[in-house]
């Protein structure tokens, strides 16, 4: 079991540690949406560094982390929908009041395969009506890979297994949701 906690400025060093820890070794720090796709792999791990510093500089604590035993075990980036320009873009959504979303998913390599993530999903679910979400949305890739690299938006499967329905289907790119009312 983990406890699920906001990420604030205590728990930065925690988020850092956690993402070097994964396949990338901190590369993305979870940027991938404030930037635009064209040259976003050639960045250098310093400037999404940079990048994330300056979010956090601004009060940009995007997300929540899984803990066990003082040390984060994974990482789900959420926040309100249309705060994320590339996403509505990318998804050709229309501004919601109210609507959040969650756009990443981590959990250490060495603790997968133990339901960490949907925990994770279900402490996030349980916290942002608290926080004035009146709706969820995910953007899960439908691939054969079963690579994390490839399914950082997080797995439809935990989606589902939440309660998110898809309300747009699409082969690779399904936009799935939940009513938090």
């Amino acid at each position: 079991m983990v406890d699920v906690i906001r990420l604030g400025p205590d728990s930065v060093g925690a988020f850092h540690r956690l993402h070097r820890s994964c396949e990338d070794g901190g590369w993305c720090a979870c940027t991938a949406w404030w930037v635009p796709w064209a040259g976003f792999g050639e960045r250098s791990a310093e400037e999404n560094a940079a990048l994330r510093a300056s979010l956090f500089d601004r009060g940009e604590y995007d997300g929540y982390l899984a803990m066990e035993l003082d040390e984060a075990v994974g990482w789900c980036q959420v926040g309100p929908r249309d705060r994320l320009h590339k996403l509505r873009d990318q998804y050709d959504l229309e501004p919601a009041i109210g609507a959040w979303a969650v756009t990443c998913f981590k959990v250490r390599p060495d603790r997968r395969g133990r339901r960490i993530a949907h925990q994770l999903l279900l402490g996030v679910l349980e916290d942002l009506p608290k926080r004035g979400a009146t709706r969820v949305e995910a953007f899960p890739k439908r691939l054969k890979t079963r690579d994390p690299m490839d399914h950082w938006t997080g797995p439809e499967s935990i989606y589902l297994a939440c309660g998110f329905e898809v309300v747009r289907d699409h082969k690779r790119h399904p936009v799935l949701a939940l009513d938090l009312r």
